[in-house]
This record gives structure tokens, C-alpha cells and sequence, in this order.
């Protein structure tokens, strides 16, 4: 039941009420609870997943006996190391990009290079600099001067087609859950040098990544066509551009998987979230009247056209 169906029947003026947002966006299912509707007829476009990624399910199918295991993260680790082109030693996996980034900021500590930035990243005054690669929220790719200490990639490989930027003398933190569009599943990363990983590793609780995700890893990476997919992430984005302006609505875009929706006179979270499609606000980031909208796949835009024009 969509959530125009949940409400068809009631009488009076009263609407369901959209929880407030999340700090980080991804809060679909308080939104579904809220609305009256089952969290699978949310299209959840505030949180930014690979729209072109084909279903994992088939893969952890196949690996349900691994929950029978205690996790060995040695062998996945020596196979994304050869995926991404480095040593083991300077591998560390982790349960989900926010772990990679924790553990760092235990490590290193530091701060943002500059506002607004992702808001799980350390904000300390001293330290090394920390940036999102492409940047979040303006989804801008770093360009060939630009310096820091710490990169975020998480959505590298899906506005690149590679892996990593091959930066040396850095650290850099991932999420693989967002290539492959599986964020319940938990897949991050530290890439930096041995000593790094291991002070990580020394702070990371034992058995961290569940044996299933490690036991699923090899099919995602087999899987994979980043260039593919990057390319198929830059034609919807175009798509979803060209969808919003035809509702009058004011559009950034750039190189990441969402794009940026300027609309200070209403609350375009608010309007759509009845309709079944939640956007993320970027208040949190400093940016009252500016919503972030994840690129969708085709069916995905064609609910969000249909919103937009009852909203």
C-alpha cells in the first residue's frame, strides 16, 4: 500500500506528520513508521547508494552456512587489497565506512578542511585535514592541487569508475556498501600506512565485520563494473536534473551520485515524504532550504516525477 493509499480513506484536514530528519539522512524507516507505510514502498533518496547495482541477495544466499562461523577477515583482506592495488598491510576492513571513520579519528584525530563537510568527520582545530572525495554535500570531485591529509571515498568509485585516487602519503577511508548499494550488510575500509592500520586495528572491537559480509565480499568484487556503473550513475543524474527543472525547482549538480534541490520558500522533504519519497534536508550541514536528492534508477524516477507533480 503506497502512502496516498494509507491516507485515501481519511476524512478532515489532518495529514500525516514527517518526522524530523535525521542527522545523516538514511532515516526512511521513522518516516515509513510515521506515514503508515511499509518501509519497502519508501523510495529512500536521502540516503546515496549505487541506483545500478545488481541485488546482493543472490550472493548471500550462497554464503548462509558462514553464519555458522566465527569472522576471518584475512582472506577478504588480502583480496580487496589486490582489488585496490596495495599491500595487506596497509588494508584494514571494517564494519561500514563509519567505522573506518571512527577508528581513524581515534588514531589521528584532526578536523574538516573546511564547512560544510560530512558530519561524521572530526571537527578539531589541530591535527590532520579531513575531506570527502567527491565532496559532500556538493558533490564536486577534488581536483588535481587540491591537498588533505585524510580522504572520504566513499562515493569515489561510483562518480570515477576506479577504485581510489591513489593518493600517496595519506589515509584514506571507504565504504563498499555504497558501491554496492548494500548499507545493511556493513563493508568500509582504512587504506593507510602499516602503522595507521595497525593502531586502527588495535581499537577495533574483535570480530567486527560479520563472517557474512566477508563471505559475500569476493562475489560483489566479481561483480563490479565500476566504469559501467559510473557511467550509468552520470546519465540518470542527467536525467533526474532535467526531471526537477521541469518542476520549476532550482538544481546543483556535479560528479557525485545526488545532486543538491535550492528551494528556501517550501519544504520539499515535507511535501514529498506523503508522496512516498523522502529526501534528505541539508540543514545539518549548514544549509537551511537545500535538499540532497539520490540519484535513482529508472523506476525510481519515474515515482519521484509522479510526487513531484502531487506534491
Amino acid at each position: 500500500m503506497t502512502v496516498d493509499e494509507a491516507h485515501a480513506g481519511r476524512t478532515g484536514p489532518a495529514a500525516p506528520v514527517v518526522p524530523p530528519s535525521g542527522a545523516h539522512g538514511g532515516d526512511g524507516l521513522a518516516v515509513a513508521a510515521a506515514l503508515g507505510l511499509d518501509p519497502a514502498d519508501l523510495l529512500d533518496l536521502s540516503q546515496n547508494m549505487n541506483p545500478v547495482a545488481p541485488p546482493v541477495e543472490r550472493h548471500l544466499l550462497r554464503h548462509l552456512d558462514a553464519l555458522h562461523r566465527y569472522p576471518d577477515p584475512a582472506p577478504a583482506t588480502e583480496l580487496l587489497a589486490t582489488t585496490l592495488g596495495v599491500g595487506p598491510e596497509r588494508l584494514l576492513l571494517t564494519n561500514g565506512g563509519s567505522e573506518a571513520i571512527h577508528l581513524v579519528t581515534q588514531v589521528l584525530g584532526g578536523g574538516v578542511r573546511s564547512e560544510p563537510e560530512f558530519g561524521l568527520h572530526p571537527r578539531g582545530a589541530e591535527g590532520p585535514r579531513w575531506r570527502t572525495d567527491p565532496h559532500s554535500p556538493t558533490g564536486v570531485l577534488a581536483g588535481p592541487g587540491e591537498e588533505a591529509d585524510v580522504w572520504d571515498e566513499a562515493f569515489y568509485a561510483l562518480a570515477t569508475g576506479r577504485w581510489t585516487a591513489g593518493r600517496e602519503g595519506v589515509t584514506v577511508v571507504g565504504s563498499l556498501t555504497k558501491t554496492f548499494h548494500c548499507p545493511g550488510l556493513r563493508l568500509g575500509y582504512v587504506l593507510a600506512d602499516p602503522d595507521v592500520v595497525q593502531a586502527c586495528a588495535r581499537r577495533q572491537p574483535h570480530w567486527s565485520v560479520s563472517t557474512l559480509a566477508l563471505a559475500v565480499l569476493p562475489d560483489l568484487l566479481a561483480s563490479a563494473d565500476l566504469p559501467a556503473w559510473a557511467g550509468e550513475v552520470a546519465r540518470l543524474r542527467r536525467e533526474l536534473v532535467d526531471l526537477l527543472r521541469a518542476h520549476g525547482l532550482t538544481v546543483e549538480a556535479a560528479d557525485a551520485p545526488w545532486v543538491l534541490v535550492h528551494d528556501p520558500s517550501s519544504s520539499l522533504r515535507e511535501q514529498l515524504a506523503p508522496h512516498g519519497v523522502l529526501v534528505r534536508d541539508c540543514t545539518s550541514f549548514g544549509l537551511p532550504g537545500t535538499y540532497r536528492v539520490a540519484v535513482p534508477d529508472e523506476v525510481g524516477l519515474e515515482r519521484l516525477d509522479a510526487a513531484l507533480g502531487r506534491r
